[in-house]
């Protein structure tokens, strides 16, 4: 079969592979980020050790996230150098100061605070400890910013020429190339996209708890939480979406042909579903609304657009060939992506409405179960638009954007290394491929774990000077004769609340302690 033998394409499947597997994780360091922050803000505004442990909870999630997606993402840098050695070559003027800023600005200082989270509770002060939270994620996505501005680069070059050879792409402008014509669609579209999986990610883990009716205060809170960022930035997307899609209609007319299946001139449609016969140069559907794809774009109803036939015929364009495009695929990962943002709005209404609505989260099982799988959604979406982008702009690997420098452009199968033979491709492919999944299983694990134990009181109790305490829903962690024990006691005029130095107990019900403020008092 040609794919065993075909190395630009074997080379393609195994980059395809470590770039989505790593991106499994950055989803997670980004999105569960911000939650960790907003966790630790809570705790510094109420001394609650129980906020304290709902922190500590993330970090250990985000930490066991973060060390493999950094792991996977030097793999994948480590191919640029062989598998596609002449692609290196042609960027590295250019991606050089990118990747090297990613490193030294962001991933350092995701790192350094990281550290801060784990080891410095008892060492700095509150104040500094929420400022490092929230300095993990910053870190986060400054790390996407420079990451993001090398792919956009890819995506619509600026800021750049050809050497005297024309084999090499010289930086000319660093801010015109850094600033590209896609890079702020594009960055606002990834992150908002990240943040709505992190948001859906901490509701699953709520919904869990919910639905085994452990640790229902962290549960609701936690869910309170992912409910409000959810519908925030599921809401917010509509405008980054409709931003980069503008930028795509733009700079990338063969995307834009590909992703609406459009072999010809014509103002083109818009399609709910469909399927693109590649032989007839048509989409099989049974409903359209003509113009619409055209109106979303310009406001009106008949601006047309090239198809990829006239494309094929213009200097810019012709190196490619419609009959070799994979647009069938191309048009179906765009529209999976447009299907699951509808899932996404659905999830985060119900989520917003049934969480502050007395609560009723806690008695509908129903939302609970959709809850809990509804980060596939976010999930498949940012996959779907990841492969989108990327196969879309084929067969160019550096794309002939419409603004781009001229001559600025490479060839996908101009861009592999020739010392590379298709059988250490298999190879190594079925090496990844091995090593990725033990990887995973254990990185499952790891987080299955922390998530069955919960959030941990010791820390949280710890942080404020006083006695462990459960959260709703969980056995004491101490007995409360011993926690009385090393606390004072004062009983209010009605009998009704004791407040303790460091924790406050609620007289009817001694399992439902709550902190009673800075310092106990």
């Amino acid at each position: 079969m040609e794919v065993f033998t075909d190395v630009a394409l074997l080379s393609r499947i195994q980059f395809a592979l470590t770039v989505a597997y790593h991106f499994l994780f950055v989803p997670l360091s980004i999105g569960l980020g911000l939650i960790l922050a907003i966790c630790e803000t809570r705790y510094y505004r109420s001394r609650d050790p129980r906020d304290a442990a709902a922190t500590h909870f993330w970090v250990k999630i985000f930490t066991a996230t973060f060390a493999i997606g950094v792991a996977t993402g030097i793999t994948m840098e480590f191919s640029f150098g062989t598998n596609w050695a002449n692609y290196s070559r042609f960027v590295g003027d250019i991606f050089g100061a990118p990747l090297a800023a990613e490193a030294l600005f962001a991933f350092f200082l995701e790192s350094v605070f990281l550290g801060v989270l784990l080891f410095g509770r008892k060492r700095v002060s509150p104040r500094a400890y929420m400022v490092s939270a929230w300095l993990v994620w910053f870190g986060s996505c400054l790390s996407a910013l420079w990451i993001l501005i090398a792919n956009s680069w890819m995506q619509t070059p600026a800021g750049a020429a050809l050497n005297a050879a024309g084999d090499e792409a010289l930086i000319t402008d660093f801010l015109a190339a850094a600033f590209n014509p896609s890079i702020f669609a594009r960055y606002t579209h990834t992150v908002d996209a990240l943040l709505i999986m992190g948001a859906f990610v901490a509701m699953a883990v709520a919904a869990w708890y919910l639905l085994k009716g452990k640790h229902t205060d962290f549960a609701m809170k936690i869910m309170r939480t992912g409910a409000v960022v959810g519908i925030i930035t599921s809401c917010i997307m509509i405008v980054f979406a409709h931003a980069s899609a503008v930028v795509v209609w733009e700079e990338q007319p063969t995307k834009l042909a590909m992703m609406e299946g459009q072999y010809e001139t014509e103002a083109p449609p818009l399609y709910a579903f469909g399927w693109v016969d590649e032989e007839a140069g048509e989409v099989i559907t049974p409903f359209a609304i003509p113009g619409g794809t055209s109106f979303l774009a310009t406001g009106t109803w008949d601006t047309e657009y090239p198809g990829l036939n006239d494309l094929a015929e213009t200097e810019k364009y012709g190196a490619m060939d419609p009959a070799d495009l994979p647009v069938n695929f191309v048009f179906q990962s765009y529209h999976i992506m447009v299907a699951m943002y509808g899932l996404i709005m659905l999830a985060a209404i119900l989520a917003i409405i049934f969480t502050f609505k007395g609560g009723r989260v806690r008695k509908m099982r129903w939302l609970q179960k959709l809850l809990l799988i509804s980060p596939l959604f976010p999930f498949i979406a940012i996959n779907t638009g990841w492969i989108t982008a990327e196969v879309g702009r084929q067969p160019w690997v550096v794309y002939p954007s419409v603004t781009g420098p001229d001559g600025v452009e490479l060839l996908t199968d101009n861009a592999i290394s020739m010392s590379v033979s298709a059988p250490e491709l298999l190879t190594t492919l079925a090496l990844f491929v091995l090593v990725y999944v033990l990887l995973l299983v254990g990185w499952a694990r790891v987080i299955a774990r922390f998530i069955k134990e919960g959030p941990s009181l010791q820390e949280g109790a710890s942080a404020v000077g006083g006695a462990e305490v459960p959260f709703d829903g969980d056995e004491p962690a101490v007995p409360l004769e011993a926690a009385a024990a090393v606390v004072t006691v004062e009983e209010d005029a009605e009998g009704d609340a004791v407040v303790a130095e460091g924790v406050a107990v609620e007289a009817d019900d001694a399992t439902r302690p709550a902190a009673s403020g800075k310092d106990g008092e």
